[in-house]
């Protein structure tokens, strides 16, 4: 069993508590053991931002020991100054978990504690100039999603609570993989992409088939992607969704694929995920599969393959030396 604990307030943002709880929820249908407690200050409930009223289900002051302290933000940050006892409600669900993590602009809460103290933290990127003005003694990164330094976890903006790095730490990626794909969310978006534009770089597809199945990719990198299981999802033939491909994104659907497993594994590599586990996450399945994708001698260019190529050479020169395959 793993408790973890919410720290919630007056007007918090009710996605940064709903988006973690539905994960946790979810990861328990498929074999976890994640105990919830909603804690306020005072053991009273409280009113999110859109007005509707969340059940609490113990004071702050007796949550006991956690595995897990998980901060809300709320749109009353950084407006106005986290009152003194949130801070201190902070520091004392800190001090009982093993690890922490906040969500969007509980950032603030973390950083008006001095939990964020000497390490690199995020925010949602509109309030990343203001945290770091505040908190000087803070490394703030501003286009990163989550940011892991030590046992506290930051993350960007309020869907980036749906992330599922902390269940794939707890319990493996076959399991966080299963939850993905049940709620229909990336498996875990790597901490060093950034908060805006998702990859291919461009704008989204208008063909309302074409575009579910480019969020398909998207969310799962590693999926059976081919050309016949693509068109069965968006109800087109192959040939019909081959041309919608090169009309709207000027690219063939396997390299779309290529590419957006390509970005992945480069993000993966960047925030200093192994390389064996990074090609099986990405769709690459093997360590030497990957290599042959990312050094450029053992490629042909294309049109974005070699630039791409060419930033992630240096990382993956380093990490795979001579490639184990499978």
């Amino acid at each position: 069993m793993r408790r973890l604990a919410l720290l919630v307030f007056d007007e918090v943002k009710l996605l940064d508590v709903a988006g973690p709880s539905e994960v946790f929820a979810e990861a328990n249908r498929f074999g976890a053991d994640y105990r919830l407690v909603l804690c306020p200050i005072g053991g009273r409930d409280v009113s999110s931002s859109t007005g509707m009223r969340i059940s609490v289900d113990a004071d702050v002051a007796d949550t006991g020991p956690l595995d897990t302290a998980l901060l809300m933000g709320g749109d009353v940050f950084p407006a106005h100054a986290v009152p003194p006892e949130l801070a201190e409600a902070a520091r004392t669900i800190a001090g009982r978990a093993k690890r922490v993590a906040s969500i969007c602009t509980g950032s603030f809460v973390l950083a008006a504690a001095g939990l964020l103290d000497g390490r690199r933290a995020t925010t949602h990127w509109q309030y990343a100039a203001t945290l770091a003005r505040a908190h000087p003694a803070i490394q703030v990164e501003p286009d990163a999603i989550f940011v892991e330094d030590g046992p506290v976890f930051t993350s960007a903006g309020v869907t980036a609570g749906i992330d599922l790095a902390l269940v794939e730490r707890d319990h493996g990626p076959e399991l966080a993989r299963r939850v993905a794909r049940s709620l229909v969310v990336f498996l875990q978006r790597p901490g060093g992409q950034s908060q805006f534009s998702p990859s291919p770089r461009g704008p989204a597809p208008k063909t309302p088939p074409l575009r579910a199945v480019c969020d398909a990719v998207a969310a799962d990198p590693a999926g059976d992607h081919s050309l016949p299981s693509l068109a069965a999802r968006a109800g087109l033939s192959t040939r019909h969704l081959t041309r919608l491909f090169q009309e709207e994104l000027g690219t063939t659907p396997a390299k779309y694929v290529e590419l957006i497993r390509f970005d992945t594994a480069k993000s993966l590599l960047d925030a200093g995920h192994p390389v064996t586990a990074t090609a099986y996450a990405s769709g690459f399945g093997s360590a030497e599969s990957l290599r042959r994708v990312f050094v450029p001698s053992r490629r042909g260019p294309t049109s974005s393959g070699s630039r791409r190529a060419a930033e992630a050479e240096a990382v993956l020169r380093g990490r795979v030396g001579r490639a184990p395959r499978g």
